[in-house]
């Protein structure tokens, strides 16, 4: 996990992304070659050259590089697989090609000789690069964090169109189960990036600011909630790397904690201004939707306007807060890998730090009814993530066995008999045929009674003509 983050020094949460699928080489040459024999009747030595670049095409694509010209090396390998496609696989017969490739998580095998699978499998890899790329941007500034994004929703994309358009996979990383995970495991990214984006935004530390923050903390803690639910589903629970499952723990609990970090800087650190038993209504109409419930007793207004009771709130929030700090600390040391990434603990650490010594400040001796629980923060983000289906139209190739001739005619599903020559000779209405195209040349109609009806009758019937 931590050879994909930036090396940027700037202290931020490192994000979870995916090795690539690794794959054996595959040879098409004698299968490409008799396939060009015997069904295209054609010279298989003319197309050596498109053969080999092929075979070169597809050993690049194995290992990408980190970059967007990665990206399009994938997808320049992908499209072409359309045309190989096209081209060389039938139904009524098999090419004879297997595709071997690695589960991206365990490195189990599998192999099939369907060339979906091999589709299925770089577009998996796309996906997975696209996470990586995420993962190393520098998100101490919105560039960073807006390149971040991208990624991460391009992943997401990738992943739900592959178990959309892509069934019966033969690994447990490409099954809907596991990407359905992987789809959430991206979305709850992008939300980390919409959470951070903000913080470093907005300038002000108004009430209704501090507010926005601790919902939008608890809305990234929700989904990474949710990522966890299905990372210890049956199946996946065995499957899904432990040092996974910590991490999306770690950052549920790390960013709840924020939450009510927030939630306790916006009651005790902000004046409210009021009107008479009214407080301004802006203030009033965030913290009224601010919690999934409150004590009876009490309204929202009166806790505003008391300012004991606005610091006793925010005393209990931070409490939480505490808690829920020292919960992701604790999850995170229980994990080998999680305590080799500095980084983490950097931010775990301060972020309890910089919460216990707030709670100190509101702390008083004649404090003897702590027993208040601070209320359920309604979740809420001013920017859901996108997921972003991939475009396959971007990186443009050309069908590297166009030499065949046009695939609307010379493709692998036309069924092809041996080659014939028919004479015809010419009479006063001509050849009794009307042509269109160029290489080839398509007969598109004949006409009754001509030259061309009668020979083409008597080759159908299996009378032989002879070359004049």
């Amino acid at each position: 996990m931590e050879v994909y983050q930036t090396d940027s020094d700037a202290i931020s949460v490192p994000m979870i992304p995916l090795g690539l699928k690794e794959t054996k080489e595959v040879d098409f040459t004698v299968p490409i070659q008799d396939f060009i024999c015997e069904h295209y009747g054609e010279d298989s030595s003319l197309y050596d050259n498109e053969i080999k670049e092929l075979i070169e095409l597809r050993q690049a694509m194995r290992t990408p590089s980190r970059s967007q010209a990665g990206l399009e090396l994938l997808m320049e390998y992908y499209n072409q697989l359309y045309y190989l496609d096209q081209r060389f696989f039938s139904s009524h017969r098999n090419l004879g090609v297997h595709f071997h490739w690695y589960d991206s998580l365990t490195g189990v095998p599998s192999s099939q000789r369907a060339l979906a699978f091999e589709k299925g499998s770089v577009l998996f890899n796309i996906a997975a690069l696209h996470t990586q790329i995420g993962a190393r941007q520098d998100r101490a500034a919105t560039s960073g964090i807006d390149k971040a994004v991208d990624a991460f929703q391009r992943a997401a994309g990738a992943f739900n169109y592959l178990k959309e358009n892509f069934s019966n996979a033969p690994s447990l990383d490409m099954s809907a189960l596991s990407l359905s995970m992987l789809v959430r495991l991206m979305v709850a990214q992008v939300q980390e990036c919409v959470f951070e984006r903000i913080t470093i935004t907005t300038r002000d530390t108004k009430f209704t600011s501090q507010l926005q923050l601790a919902q939008e903390a608890a809305q990234v803690s929700d989904v990474y909630s949710l990522v966890h639910q299905t990372m210890t589903q049956p199946l996946m629970k065995d499957y899904v790397p432990f040092s996974w499952a910590s991490m999306v723990q770690v950052k549920s609990e790390h960013f709840r904690a924020l939450s009510h970090y927030y939630a306790a800087a916006a009651l005790c650190d902000h004046t409210v201004s009021f009107d008479g038993e009214e407080c301004d209504n802006e203030s009033d109409k965030a913290f009224l939707k601010f919690y999934v419930n409150i004590a009876s007793g009490q309204t929202l207004s009166q806790i505003l306007q008391d300012p004991e009771k606005r610091r006793k709130l925010g005393k209990a929030h931070l409490r939480r807060a505490v808690m829920r700090h020292e919960e992701a600390m604790r999850v995170h040391s229980l994990c080998k890998i999680l305590r080799k990434m500095d980084i983490l603990q950097d931010v775990l650490c301060q972020t309890h730090k910089r919460s216990l010594e707030k709670y100190l400040e509101l702390d008083r001796e004649d404090d003897f009814d702590e027993t208040a629980e601070a209320p359920e923060i309604q979740a809420h983000t001013q920017q859901k993530p996108d997921i972003t289906p991939p475009s396959f139209t971007t990186v443009q190739v050309s069908d590297i066995f166009q030499r065949l001739g046009p695939l609307s005619v010379f493709c692998a599903r036309a069924r092809w008999g041996p080659p014939r020559v028919i004479c015809l000779q010419k009479r006063d209405g001509g050849m009794g045929l009307t042509l269109r195209g160029d290489s080839p040349v398509l007969v598109a109609g004949v006409v009754p009674g001509g030259c061309a009806e009668v020979r083409l009758t008597a080759c159908v019937k299996g009378v032989s003509l002879k070359k004049n």
